[in-house]
């Protein structure tokens, strides 16, 4: 039997690929993910709690392409949206002032 000596002249062998964090969540925000589930807890064939999980992970782009923008048009979550609701607010507000200022009898100076 012959020895070899295989650090002289070899070329390395190439292991597997390794992809970092940062490079999946890149293309999992690029394409989207979504992760759907149902529990169900029954008891003797009487359905009694049903929870039906759905998740989509994806950047806001992504997101926008697949319709879903309910954060822009949320009070809590965008500032925009919180802005509109209290203009509206204030709105309803000076509206229903002046309906009470015409209803109401007029006061004489004194």
């Amino acid at each position: 039997m012959t020895d070899v000596d295989f650090r002289q002249g070899s070329y390395p062998v190439p292991g597997p690929q390794t992809t970092n964090l940062a490079d999946i969540l890149e293309r999992v925000l690029d394409k989207g993910i979504v992760i759907a589930g149902d529990i169900k807890i029954e008891l003797l064939d009487i359905e009694l709690l049903t929870i039906r999980l759905r998740l989509f992970v994806a950047s806001v782009d992504t997101a926008k392409k697949a319709g879903i923008d309910w954060w822009e048009n949320d009070p809590a979550l965008s500032s925009r949206a919180s802005r509109d609701a209290l203009q509206e607010e204030n709105r309803d507000l000076r509206e229903r002032l002046k309906e009470l200022e015409s209803e109401a009898p007029e006061r004489k100076p004194r």
